[in-house]
């Protein structure tokens, strides 16, 4: 099948004339720079094993849902339940748990579950099960964004696996990732870990950090550079978990931005975006100011 002329002569037109939509801001400059939210994106996040990827992607997450309306579905196979849904509320009063009055608890605790649906992760899932999964959902629940935390959790269909070798395989999931994404307007944020050889490169002596484990470049992913070729955007999550002072940086490179007409760009290499963690881990701030105020905005005014 071929695409409609017309449709391509009218997005071409878009892009000469400057009237390309951009992706949605956030509101927050430093990140806006860098990072948009734009439906129907194939997203794939990398880093190091406990570096609090999840925990930054589900604030990032929270942000969406707060400042734009943005509702999510979950599957994270390395997070309970419980602990996923606690740290949102965390998030969303600044406060420890069990230090939340039991009145404004249930609110926060209405707001998740408005805006934010968990897959069982008790079950195992094909990529390609999760995404029948989602197509389903979508049906009876609208939502905006898919979180696959991490990648390596689905498990292979070994049939398929067999007859075109992981590579291919691999190759084939992030292709029909894209296809969804683009078929039904869903940003996907898939979770991926970095190969063991990432985790030995140290920074030289005369860092600021040396010695200590460089954050991945995106061809560290485990599988290979398929990922950042399949990718629209493609963003690495750092934090240096052993230096003295700053282990609660938790740092985001963005290494790709497939279309920067519609905003966002790289950052540059040793200038991330640096979110700094609040004191008990419940939320992040730049420049002293947390990210996420309270209320934000009212959800009464929502479209959704």
């Amino acid at each position: 099948m071929l695409v409609n002329f017309e449709d391509l002569k009218t997005k071409l037109n878009d892009i000469r004339t400057g009237k390309i939509k951009e992706g949605a801001r956030l509101g927050i400059s430093e990140i806006d720079e860098y990072l948009r939210f734009k439906e129907g994106n194939f997203n794939v996040i990398l880093g190091h094993a406990n570096v609090g990827k999840t925990t930054v992607v589900l604030y990032l997450m929270l942000l969406t849902a707060k400042r734009l309306g943005k509702r999510w579905l979950v599957f994270s196979s390395e997070n309970e339940a419980h602990s996923i849904v606690r740290k949102l509320i965390e998030f969303l009063e600044q406060k420890p748990i069990n230090k939340i009055d039991k009145e404004t608890y249930e609110g926060h605790l209405k707001y998740i579950y408005d805006y934010f649906k968990i897959v069982d992760s008790t079950s195992l899932y094909t990529y390609r099960q999760l995404i029948e999964l989602a197509k389903s959902l979508k049906k009876a629940w609208d939502f905006q964004g898919l979180l696959i935390d991490p990648y390596n959790s689905l498990i292979k269909d070994p049939e398929m696996s067999s007859s075109i070798g992981g590579h291919e395989y691999d190759y084939q999931a992030c292709t029909e990732f894209r296809i969804f994404c683009k078929k039904y307007n869903v940003s996907i944020w898939l979770n991926t870990h970095a190969n063991t050889v990432a985790l030995r490169n140290k920074h030289i002596i005369g860092h600021e950090y040396a010695g200590h484990p460089i954050p991945p470049m995106a061809s560290d992913v485990e599988g290979g550079g398929k990922f950042v070729n399949r990718a629209d955007d493609f963003l690495v999550i750092h934090r240096y978990i052993q230096h003295p002072t700053d282990w609660f940086y938790s740092l985001i490179h963005v290494r790709k931005v497939k279309e920067i007409e519609t905003g966002g760009r790289p950052t540059s290499i040793d200038d991330p975006i640096r979110l700094k963690s609040m004191v008990g881990n419940v939320g992040f701030e730049i420049d002293g100011k947390p990210l996420l105020d309270k209320p934000l905005r009212e959800q009464s005014n929502l479209p959704f």
